[in-house]
């Protein structure tokens, strides 16, 4: 059972940024918005949280310092995306140039200030974060040591983050308006939807998430920040694809992939598979084979909301 245990406890630490991420994109693509930014966003989230968990170290808790490093993450990934949200709403921007014009920003600028600051690249951290076990929760038989041993409070986040989307997004006003200006923008401003508003809230709740991925995907796996999330972002847009733009079957996508890389990262602790010999190197490609291979048989099956990367222009019926 100890190798049950590790396995899920490595997949959900890998899932959960995934989810995020994902689910960050979601609300993004809903209002008619393609944010491919999401790999930037998380890198723009993770450096100035990481920083502040190097300037802070050992001055505060480490669940409060981790807290408050959350709502930074958020906040910067809310800005970053601001400039995402105003080249493709307000100048009508190609879409994709525009994401990825701020995923080739996002790492030099990292890199630049952290050199400013600290004359290197490399953000270290100390890693305070982890939950040895939830008190009462972690002596469940079973779910204890699945859910609540060996944790963070990031995966809780997490679960919170799944199930407030959900609810917003299939029994709120606002998640009902945001559906409509994805899908038919035009007849959502025939109704007195403010389809500008809508799309802006879409692509900052997208950046806010992003941002968080960003953190929630280097605290648990490492203890120094070098500019990169390993191509995390553009793992959760094929994530988006194949949970169909919906928030239960992105948890399901995510699942999927947190095993994949799972196997990748942490293969040397299975011992089946460090038994087999395997070089290295063919381990780490197994989350990017997969990501083809599920593409390959979901694509065409995938149907995007309507007007995703369609620029809406008002006078246009």
């Amino acid at each position: 059972m100890s190798i049950v245990y590790f396995i899920f406890q490595q997949t959900m630490l890998f899932t959960i940024p995934l989810m995020i991420v994902a689910l960050g994109g979601m609300f993004s693509e809903r209002s008619g918005v393609v944010n491919i930014a999401l790999e930037g966003i998380m890198i723009m989230g993770a450096f100035v949280s990481i920083l502040f968990l190097n300037l802070t170290g050992g001055k505060m808790s480490g669940q409060l310092q981790l807290l408050i490093a959350i709502v930074i993450s958020m906040v910067t990934g809310g800005i970053f995306s601001l400039t995402h949200a105003y080249a493709a709403i307000n100048m009508k921007a190609d879409q994709t140039i525009s994401g990825t014009a701020l995923n080739m920003f996002a790492p030099a600028f990292a890199i630049f200030v952290a050199r400013v600051i600290q004359g290197v690249q490399q953000i270290q951290f100390n890693n305070t974060f982890r939950i040895e076990s939830v008190p009462v929760l972690g002596k469940i038989p079973v779910i204890g040591p699945l859910l609540f041993q060996n944790t963070y409070i990031t995966t809780y986040v997490g679960i919170g983050i799944l199930l407030l989307s959900t609810l917003v997004l299939y029994k709120t006003r606002f998640g009902l308006r945001l559906r409509a200006c994805g899908e038919h923008p035009q007849a959502a401003d025939a109704a007195g939807i403010n389809v500008y508003r809508m799309q802006y809230a879409g692509v900052i709740i997208s950046g806010a998430l992003g941002g968080l991925g960003g953190l929630v995907f280097v605290v648990p796996t490492s203890t120094n920040f070098n500019a990169d999330v390993a191509g995390y972002g553009f793992l959760a847009i094929a994530v988006l694809i194949f949970g169909q733009w919906r928030p239960m079957k992105i948890l399901g996508a995510s699942l999927f992939f947190g095993l994949m890389k799972t196997i990748a990262a942490a293969y040397s602790g299975i011992p089946f598979l460090a038994g087999l010999g395997i070089p290295s190197y063919l381990y780490k490609m197994i989350p990017y084979i997969a990501t083809m291979v599920v593409l390959m048989f979901t694509s065409k099956n995938s149907q995007a909301p309507r007007a995703s990367g369609i620029p809406y222009d008002k006078g246009q019926r």
